[in-house]
């Protein structure tokens, strides 16, 4: 069967909500994105994949393209699997180039927290009234759903406050690091003015201690040890054509609507055993860190591989724009390979409902050497 490859990828710097992307659409900021991907790395592109969780409906995907430089034949579709909506997207276009419908594809996702709109339920409904979070489980239509899941994890793995705000800290300092070397800065689209603005130098252990429980004393998930809200967009290049980054394999799992944190372990795992192999045989490890409690699950199972995790900060540091975090992360671990002259690496997100999607990369430097 057909290989897929990752031919190319960029994203934009990552906006706390209500600050630098405040008014700017997302369907607009992810078609400055592919433009200016095309411009970089020029493609025919059979069809666009893109992933958005909070946008406005309608096929925000379609209309993104049409705002882009692509032009109106090229056909877009967009899916929605919340926080793992860019994971759906690089799971459809993988699917379909294996199915000889494509050769070349965008996939990837938006996000504008700054501007979800704010819905209303029927007048028919019995839930009545207007809400920004969606029902995730038949069991709770609670807007906390996420964080409760997040406490009961953190519950039945022993995770306390202080323990979580460690995961936070250590997130910032690595990304700070980052930053500094510009480490990542062939990957972001660059945009005057803009910046990952979630990353704080100076964030402190005692800044951290002083910020309450969200849902109250007894309780660890706070706002400290939780990413926030954010917008940005990421796509990638999918392509049947060979290339220095080849997607191996995806993975869709799905379990407990109310432990969804634990997705991203099952995905991990059911991904490896597929293929024979082992955490340790990752070169670089990427998990969407939305709680430190996916830290603490990382740690856990993991210990002597924290070398290979999220070397360059996480969600907790450079935020979770929910439609497009799967594609971040994904670029994330091409460049930790690229830089680490590792063979695999693999990526896992977990999502709203219990789901989780993971991605198992190869590297091969002789390929770059050679083209």
């Amino acid at each position: 069967m057909t290989d897929i490859y990752i031919a190319a990828g960029l994203r934009t710097p990552i906006g706390l909500v209500g600050k630098q992307f405040a008014k700017e659409q997302p369907e607009i900021l992810g078609a400055k994105l592919i433009n200016a991907l095309q411009n970089k790395y020029p493609a025919p592109i059979d069809q666009v994949i893109c992933g958005n969780a909070v946008g406005t409906g309608g096929n925000i995907g379609r209309l993104m393209t049409l705002y882009s430089h692509l032009g109106e034949a090229v056909p877009a579709l967009t899916v929605d699997m919340q926080c793992a909506s860019a994971g759906a997207a690089l799971s459809v276009g993988y699917a379909k180039i294996k199915a000889g419908m494509a050769s070349n594809l965008l996939v990837g996702g938006i996000e504008s927290s700054s501007l979800q709109p704010e819905s209303v339920y029927a007048s028919a409904d019995w839930r009545q009234g207007a809400y920004k979070v969606a029902q995730f489980s038949p069991d709770s239509n609670s807007p906390f759903a996420m964080i409760e899941g997040a406490e009961r994890v953190a519950a039945e793995y022993g995770f306390t406050k202080e323990y979580l705000n460690h995961w936070t800290l250590r997130s910032h300092q690595k990304a700070s690091r980052c930053q500094e070397q510009a480490l990542l800065v062939d990957l972001i689209l660059d945009l005057p003015g803009a910046s990952d603005q979630g990353i704080r130098p100076r964030l402190s252990s005692k800044v951290l201690s002083k910020v309450p429980p969200i849902l109250g004393e007894g309780h660890v998930i706070s706002a400290a040890n939780a990413c926030l809200t954010h917008d940005a967009a990421a796509f990638l290049q999918l392509s049947s054509q060979p290339s220095a980054f080849k997607l191996i394999d995806v993975v869709e799992v799905a379990g407990d609507p109310q432990r969804s944190p634990l997705m991203v372990v099952k995905a991990s795992q059911v991904l490896l055993a597929k293929h024979g192999l082992g955490m340790a045989d990752m070169t670089a490890i990427e998990w969407n860190e939305a709680f430190a409690v996916i830290d603490g699950l990382f740690e856990t199972h993991y210990p002597d591989l924290l070398d290979r995790y999220n070397i360059f900060g996480g969600a907790l540091a450079y935020g979770h724009p929910f439609g497009a975090s799967a594609a971040i992360i994904l670029l994330h671990l091409m460049k930790a390979l690229e830089i680490k002259q590792g063979r695999y690496g693999l990526a896992a997100i977990p999502a709203a409902g219990g789901q989780g999607v993971s991605f198992l990369v190869e590297y091969n430097q002789e390929w770059c050497n050679a083209n």
